[in-house]
């Protein structure tokens, strides 16, 4: 990965954490402040620690997204401490995923003149969970590269001690 790259990535990484710790401080100012409108239609509260919560997911991840960038950078990606990483961002996927099957729960109620909506949001959920499931994946091909990495390294110590 080139340097122009990483700075890309380390920009936009910077610009959604902050982005992403402003809404959450709002969020949090409205839920101290208690502004729900005065008809109670809407379950405001559950859905601002629900947002605050979900925003929290995507933090844990695009700081092990971070980590990982820094990995990759000096070139020790290919280890057993990227796992560590790699399992907190499908972890944070995951929780993400029940976050949002939560927002799905309280907004069912009200949906029950349409429920096609309902079903949409719970397909959003599952599809989450199929990222989860992707970076599961690719998680195992960073164990078989580890393992090959690990592999050359040996045969290349053997023929070190041949030689």
């Amino acid at each position: 990965m080139g340097k122009s790259a990483v700075r890309a990535l380390r920009a936009v990484l910077v610009v959604v954490l902050t982005g992403t710790v402003f809404v959450q401080a709002l969020m949090v100012w409205a839920l101290v402040g208690g502004n729900d409108p005065e008809d109670g239609s809407l379950p405001l509260t559950p859905l601002r620690v629900i947002t605050i919560l979900g925003i929290g997911t995507a933090q844990v991840a695009l700081v092990c997204v971070w980590r990982l960038v820094t990995m990759v950078r000096r070139g020790t990606v290919f280890s057993h401490a990227a796992f560590r990483y790699v399992d907190v961002i499908i972890g944070a996927i995951v929780a993400a995923a029940l976050v949002w099957f939560a927002v799905t729960a309280i907004n069912a109620p009200g949906q029950r003149e349409d429920p096609g909506v309902t079903l949409i949001m719970a397909g959003v959920g599952v599809a989450v969970l199929g990222v989860a499931l992707i970076v599961l994946v690719l998680r195992m091909l960073l164990a078989q590269a580890v393992a090959r990495d690990v592999e050359a390294a040996q045969m290349q110590a053997e023929l070190g001690e041949v030689i």
